[in-house]
C-alpha cells in the first residue's frame, strides 16, 4: 500500500519479535514481582501470563513486557466479573495474576485484558494518546490496547495458563526529512483522522473474537513530548527511517479506514507550530498487527520571485532578491522595509504595473504576468462556490522560514457551474462591467481524508506595498487577469484572505501580489 513516499507493511507482533505464539516456558531472565502463594492467596486463583508475545509493551528489540497497573478481568463460576486482585508495579517480563471468586466448574475460562482505561469487557481506545520517548510502547494499555484469552486449567491445580490475544490495530510513524529547515524542528503531535470511527468504547466479544461496537470518534492525537531531550518533541534530524530517532505508535480500532495523517512540527527558533499532512489510501487495519507508515517530511516551498505589481514584466524585486545574501534587499519577514521596491514606471519600467486605462464594456485583460491568473469572473466562483476552508496550521516555507496558514479550494473541476464568462451571480461579467464584490466567511474545518484530492492550497503569502512586507503567514493576496474597469489605470481586481473570510476585491496595482494560475 504506497501512495508516493508514504507506505506501510505489515508484520503481527509476533513474526516482529520471531516469537512463536505457542506458550512455552519463560526464559532464564524472566523474574516474576510477585511472591510465592502465601495464606493471603488461598482464595485467589492464579493465572499466569508467561508467554512474551502475550504482553502489552513492546521493546525496540522486540521483547514484550507487562506495564506497571495492568489487570485482566475473569468472569466466575456464578458469572460475576472479578478483576486480578494484583498488577504488576513495574515492567515486567512475567506475572502471575491472582484473581479472587470460584473457577471449579470448567477446565478453561475467558480472560479479558480491556487495557488499564477499561473495565472488563469494555475497552476504550484513547483519542488522546501520550508518548515520552521515541520507539517505546509503554503508553499502549492507557492508549487501548486490548486482548482475549482462553485460559486453561494446569491438571490437578488452581493455576491456568493463558496467551493474550491483541484485539486493536497499531500504527508506528517513522517520519524522515532531507529538509534542512525541518531538520532543525521537533516532532511535537501525530493527529491521525479517519473516514470512520478509530476510537471510542468497545465490547471484547468472545464469541466473534474480536473488538464490537461503532464509536463516533474519527480523530487521535499522538503527543510525542518527554523530558529532558525530548521536552520539546521528538528531533527531525534523520534523513533515513529511524524509530530511535522518531519512532511513534498510535493504537487505534481494527478496520477498514482512509486516513489523513498530520505530523506536527515547530521550529522553536521561529516559535511557529503546524502541520505537515500525509494521506493514505484506504486499507485494512487489522487486529493483532501493526503497521510501519513512513512518510519523507518535506514542505511546499514558495519562492520570493511571484511577487508583482498587476501585470508587469518582471517580478516585484527583479535584481533585488533575497538569495542574494543582501540584507537590505527583498524582505522575507513581516514589517521589515527596502528602498528597493519599484517607485515609478520611469526608473523601473519593466517592474512597473500595466498601467492601460480600460473602459467599461471593454474586455480588461492582462497581457504579461498576470495572464496566467484567473480572471475576476473565475474568481468569484472560487469565492462564492469554491468551498474556502481556512487552515490554521499547515505548514510550508518562504525564502528560508517556516510558516504556517493558507485556505483550501475546490479545484474547478469540481466547482458546479463554473464559467470563465459569467461571475458566481450567473449574470456579471467582471471584464466588462462596474465593480462588485464578493465576500464570503471561512470555514475553520480543513477537508476530510477523503475529500481532500478535491482541493488546491494557497498559502497566506501576504503582499507587498511600499517596500514593506505585510501579513506573511496571515493573509493571502492573489492578483486576478483582469482590471478594474472605472478608475482609470489605477485598480485590478485580486482574491484577498484573511483568518476569516474571503473576498473578490479591488486594489491599486502598484502592490506586490502573488501571481499563479489556479487548479
Amino acid at each position: 500500500m504506497k501512495k508516493k513516499l508514504f507506505k506501510t507493511r505489515l508484520l503481527s507482533f509476533a513474526a516482529f519479535c520471531g516469537l512463536t505464539l505457542a506458550i512455552t516456558s519463560c526464559a532464564n531472565e524472566d523474574v516474576a514481582q510477585n511472591p510465592n502463594s502465601t495464606d493471603n492467596d488461598k482464595n485467589l486463583t492464579t493465572f499466569t501470563a508467561g508467554d512474551p508475545s502475550t504482553r502489552t509493551s513492546m521493546e525496540s528489540d522486540g521483547k514484550f513486557f507487562w506495564e506497571a497497573g495492568d489487570k485482566i478481568y475473569v468472569k466466575d463460576d456464578n458469572g460475576i466479573w472479578h478483576a486480578s486482585s494484583n498488577s504488576p508495579t513495574s515492567k515486567t517480563a512475567y506475572f502471575k495474576f491472582k484473581v479472587p471468586g470460584t473457577y471449579t466448574a470448567h477446565m478453561s475460562y475467558k480472560v479479558y485484558y480491556p487495557g488499564q482505561s477499561g473495565n472488563k469487557d469494555q475497552v476504550t481506545i484513547s483519542a488522546n494518546q501520550s508518548q515520552a520517548t521515541p520507539n517505546t510502547t509503554t503508553h499502549f494499555g492507557t492508549s487501548g490496547d486490548c486482548g482475549m484469552a482462553t485460559a486453561t486449567r494446569i491438571t490437578g491445580e488452581r493455576n491456568f495458563n493463558f496467551t493474550l490475544d491483541h484485539k486493536a490495530a497499531y500504527l508506528l510513524f517513522l517520519p524522515r526529512t532531507s529538509n534542512t529547515i525541518l531538520q532543525n524542528c521537533y516532532l511535537t503531535k501525530v493527529e491521525v483522522n479517519s473516514d470512520n470511527d478509530i476510537t471510542s468504547t468497545y465490547t471484547l466479544d468472545p464469541v466473534t473474537g474480536k473488538l464490537t461496537g461503532t464509536g463516533t470518534g474519527k480523530q487521535i492525537v499522538l503527543t510525542t513530548k518527554g523530558s529532558g531531550t525530548y521536552a520539546n518533541g521528538f528531533p527531525l534530524t534523520n534523513s533515513a527511517t529511524s524509530a530511535a530517532t522518531n519512532g511513534s505508535y498510535v493504537v487505534i480500532k481494527p478496520g477498514t479506514h482512509t486516513l489523513k495523517i498530520r505530523y506536527w512540527v515547530k521550529d522553536m527558533v521561529t516559535n511557529v507550530e503546524g502541520t505537515i499532512t500525509k494521506i493514505l489510501s484506504s486499507a485494512t487495519y487489522d487486529q493483532n498487527k501493526y503497521y510501519n507508515i513512513t512518510a519523507n517530511l518535506n514542505v511546499r516551498d514558495y519562492d520570493g520571485d511571484h511577487y508583482y505589481m498587476w501585470d508587469a514584466q518582471k517580478q516585484y524585486w527583479d535584481g533585488y532578491e533575497w538569495t542574494k545574501n543582501n540584507p537590505s534587499y527583498q524582505p522575507t519577514q513581516i514589517g521589515i522595509t527596502s528602498i528597493f521596491y519599484p517607485q515609478s514606471k520611469a526608473t523601473s519600467p519593466t517592474r512597473w504595473y500595466n498601467d492601460t486605462a480600460f473602459g467599461p464594456g471593454i474586455n480588461n485583460h492582462a497581457i504579461h504576468s498576470c495572464k496566467i491568473a484567473p480572471n475576476a469572473n473565475e474568481m468569484t466562483w472560487y469565492v462564492m462556490k469554491g468551498d474556502p476552508r481556512r487552515d490554521q496550521d499547515e505548514v510550508w516555507t518562504t525564502m528560508g522560514h517556516l510558516q504556517k496558514s493558507g485556505v483550501w479550494l475546490l479545484k474547478k473541476a469540481y466547482i458546479s457551474g463554473y464559467s470563465a464568462e459569467h461571475a458566481a451571480d450567473g449574470t456579471t461579467d467582471f471584464r466588462t462591467v462596474t465593480y462588485k464584490s464578493f465576500i464570503k466567511l471561512l470555514s475553520q474545518t480543513p477537508p476530510s481524508a477523503s475529500e481532500i484530492g478535491k482541493y488546491f492550497f494557497l498559502p497566506a503569502l501576504g503582499f507587498y506595498a511600499g517596500g514593506v512586507s505585510h501579513n506573511l503567514g496571515i493573509e493571502g493576496n492573489y492578483w486576478s487577469s483582469s482590471a478594474v474597469v472605472y478608475g482609470g489605470k489605477e485598480m485590478a481586481f485580486n482574491l484577498e484572505f484573511s483568518v476569516s473570510f474571503i473576498e473578490l476585491y479591488y486594489q491599486g496595482r502598484l502592490r506586490g501580489k502573488r501571481v499563479q494560475a489556479f487548479e
